[in-house]
Formats: structure tokens, sequence, C-alpha cells
């Protein structure tokens, strides 16, 4: 990442650039003046090297302008959008060498074709304002990116969890013992346990945050209700930032504000260890190729093997697209969580990773209606549709599969969901991988081939779907009649132009 030294002496070096030019000096004429080589000059323009006070005042000279208006960090009304983005926390905090991206590099770029660059620079802010994209969006895309570098498998974390495991002579088996990470908490890391006061805070339980961490008092506040599961992975990530030196985090569980990269890194990071730490990798890999073994397609096998584990949907299907991709060479994979906030409320796309870049849908927040054919969406609309006893009762879990084409194209996936729904004013989700039906994926799934399995073509979104008289959709196709009108308008400015009519 950028420190305050390499921003304060590229900015210095693009107005000296920029000054010079405008007077029409050379770099050997103004190193003449000056007194000083060409080449010493050309690094100070390029960000690399920063003047001693004499030398600046020769410069200020030479320019005429003022000694602090050339040490400002204001830059030229051109350059602005350059300055805006190096003293954002963009550059600042964002780990650059994370990508391979040397931070020299980056100066060198904008230093060697200022103009090309704010100009680009200002494109990409234009499209963001334009979009209301605010830099955590930035943040969650570049993590997604990472994840997709990496196949989303970090042997790093893993070993992490290993080594924690031994350190701490713990159990792996499943369901993970939660009592082990109370006792890891409370005696290594001095945390107080506190599963009442969130039920009592009005703005807590409205917004149903399952945990707040107090760095002052090291308290940790559970909500009331939690699931086993969902105890053991808060306590889990919870370790994570402890035992991995992660002081850089989020204090909330369900916190939308994020302050730095690091921080979203971090708690990626921690959620990967805890989910890795309550899902054995070998334990886990064991149990899938059963799984994937089995003659017939049986939703109740992969409900088992969730239940097994003692997880949420969510946590076990994370922690398929980890495996996956290293142990059985699924790389074409794609995993969705599509959230509806209560029985009548449009569908959400809430998280997505997309390892191979080939699949829709992506959560491109047009206010569309995503295509009803998926897996995703009739599963959560059937968890909808089961009795729930009380509002108290659990959320009920139902499993689902699909093989899946997209429309117009050979794209063809099997689609694994677990769908969890309560009662209708209640949020219900569901969570979907899909894996891309090719020689490598008939080799490892017994049941592909499964008759029983639900075979549709499907698209994107209602809008842009051109299926003639789908029984599924939501909305008229007002993109495909906007772009055929628009086909037809061009067409026909062709032929007036060519002379044709």
């Amino acid at each position: 990442m950028l420190n305050h030294g390499q921003v304060v002496r590229l900015i210095f070096g693009l107005k000296l650039r920029e000054l010079r030019q405008e007077r029409a000096l050379s770099p050997a004429e103004l190193a003449r003046v000056c007194d000083v080589s060409v080449s010493y000059l050309n690094e100070i323009e390029k960000g690399k090297k920063y003047p001693k006070a004499d030398k600046i005042l020769s410069l200020s000279k030479a320019l005429d302008v003022r000694y602090d208006q050339l040490t400002s960090l204001e830059l030229p009304r051109r350059l602005e959008p350059i300055g805006e983005l190096l003293n954002s926390k963009i550059l600042k905090e964002f780990p650059l060498e994370m990508y391979g991206l040397e931070p020299a590099r980056i100066i060198e770029l904008i230093a060697n074709a200022p103009a090309k660059m704010n100009a680009f620079i200002s494109t990409i802010f234009e499209i963001a304002r334009n979009y209301e994209m605010r830099q955590e969006h930035l943040f969650l895309a570049a993590l997604r990116s990472f994840q997709e570098m990496h196949d989303n498998y970090f042997e790093d974390l893993e070993q992490d969890v290993r080594a924690f495991v031994g350190s701490h002579q713990l159990s792996t088996a499943a369901p993970f013992a939660l009592g082990q990470l109370e006792r890891v908490l409370t005696q290594e890391y001095g945390y107080t346990l506190d599963r009442e006061t969130l039920g009592r805070h009005a703005v807590a339980t409205q917004a149903r945050l399952r945990s707040v961490f107090q760095p002052k008092t090291k308290r940790l506040l559970l909500r009331p209700g939690l699931s086993r599961g969902q105890q053991a992975f808060v306590l889990g990530r919870e370790a994570a930032f402890n035992y991995l030196k992660l002081t850089e985090r989020p204090y909330v569980n369900s916190s939308t504000q994020v302050s730095s990269f690091d921080e979203v890194l971090n708690n990626f990071k921690a959620s990967y260890f805890a989910g890795a730490l309550l899902m054995e990798e070998e334990s886990l890999l064991r149990d899938v190729k059963k799984f994937f073994g089995a003659k017939k397609w049986q939703p109740t096998l992969l409900l088992a093997l969730m239940t097994q584990y003692d997880v949420s949907p969510e946590m076990f299907m994370q922690r398929l697209t980890t495996l996956l991709p290293r142990h059985f060479g699924l790389q074409s994979l794609f995993f969705l969580r599509f959230d509806q906030t209560d029985a009548t409320a449009p569908f959400e796309l809430t998280k997505e990773l997309h390892l191979a870049r080939l699949h829709n849908p992506h959560g491109n927040e047009l206010n569309e209606h995503y295509c009803r054919r998926w897996v995703s969406l009739r599963l959560l609309n059937d968890a909808r549709a089961l009795p729930v006893p009380d509002t108290a009762a659990a959320p009920v879990t139902v499993a689902g599969a699909q093989k899946s084409r997209y429309f117009g194209t050979d794209d063809e996936y099997l689609c694994f969901t677990l769908a969890r729904a309560g009662t209708p004013t209640q949020v219900a989700l569901s969570v979907t991988v899909g894996l891309r039906c090719d020689d490598n994926l008939k080799a490892h799934v017994r049941f592909l081939d499964d008759p029983a399995l639900p075979f549709r073509i499907v698209n994107e979104t209602c809008e842009r779907c051109p299926i003639p008289d789908c029984e599924s959709r939501a909305a008229a196709p007002t993109e495909i009649v906007r772009l055929a009108e628009k086909a037809a308008f061009e067409a026909a400015m062709a032929e007036l132009v060519a002379g044709n009519s």
C-alpha cells in the first residue's frame, strides 16, 4: 500500500512536471537553472525523490511560483482526480502487494502519463458516482477477485487451523464441541461471554445482530436464541482474530460499515478460519466423496451432511466452495446467496462468487426480477410454503438440485441449493453452489445423469430474457424490447445513409 511519504513525493513530482511544461521548459533547461542533474530532476518528477529545501527554493524561483505553493498537496484542477485517488483510502490502504502490484510501479504509471491516468481515473470516479458505488463496494469486489485468484482455497489458513487445533488439543469430531472454543476464549484470551445484553437492546434486536465485541473489556455479546452452530462460528471467528493477530477488524457481526480493506480482508480470513475449524478438511472431504458417490440424487443426503456438522446452510455451502476446486478440480464454480426480508419482498442477490468468471447471475443491482426458473428461488418459495408451528420455531431448511442451462449457450451447471425460511414475516435465504457439467464433474458425481434431477433452461432476469411463454415470468421482457427497437432504428438509419429508402 502507498504510504504518506510516497504520496507526498508523487504529488510534488506531478506539480513540478506540470509547471515546467506550462513554462515550455525542457528537463535539461530547468536542471541547468537549478544546478541539478537531469537524472535527479527526472527522479523528482516521477515521485522517486523529494528535494531538500534549498533545491525546492531554486525550483520555485525558476518556475516563478511561491515555495509553499510548490510544496502544498493541492494539485492543479486538471489533475485533481489523481490527487483525490492518492489521498483516498483506496491506494493508502489497499494491499497492492497481495495482487503482485508494486506501489512504485503504480507511481511510475501515474507519473509517466498523468494526463491519460487523470482521464482514466475521472472515468472510474464518474461511473462510481453514477451507480452510487461506495468504498465498501470496491473493497468487497477486490476481495472476491482475491478469492478467485486463489480458487478460494488458502493453504496458509488451513495450516493455521491445524496448528491451532494441535496447540490447544482440540477435538475436530463433528459437530465441533462449542465448549472448547468457550474455554480458549475465556481462559487464554480473557473474554467474557454475555448471552443476555443483546436481547434487551432494541436496535440490536431490530437489526438482528448476532454478536458485538467490546474491545475495552473483551466482552463478547451474543444474541439470545442463536443456534449452536451459529454460536460456534462466532466464537471461531473471535479465536481467529486473536490467534492470527488480526487487529484491524469489525466489532459488529453484521455491520455494513467498512473502514478499510484490511478490515474486510481480516474479516474474511477469520470467517474462513472458523469454517475450516468447524468442518475439518479431511473429514468433510471423505463425507463429500460419499455424497457424490450415491447412485441417485437424494436431497436428504445433502441435508444430513449439513446436519452432521451442525452448521448453517451458508456456512456449509461456503466451505464446499473452498474444497471443491482444490480437491476435486472443480474450478468452474459459482456461489450465490439470495435473501428475502419477508414473503412479499423481492429477492436480493446479496453474495456471489464466480471462480471461472463465466457465470450469471451477477448482483447488478438493476432492480430487475431474477429468473424464477433457478433452483435458488424455487426452493426459497418451497421453504416459505412449509408450515411453521409458531414464531419461536426454528426456521425450516430444504435441499434441492437442478441442472440448468443458460438460454442461448451451451453452459450447463449442476446446482445444489439449501434454503431456509421461518414465518412469512421473517427473513428467508437460499444458498447455491453451481458446478459446470463437464467430464471432470461426471467423473466425481455419480448421480449427474439421474433422470430424477430436474433440468431447466434459465436466464438472468425476466427483463432481459427472450424465452417465449415462460410459465415463471415475473416481469415483461422490457430490455429485450428496447434492444429490438434500437436494432430496428439503427438498421433504418443505415438504409437511409446508404440511400436504399
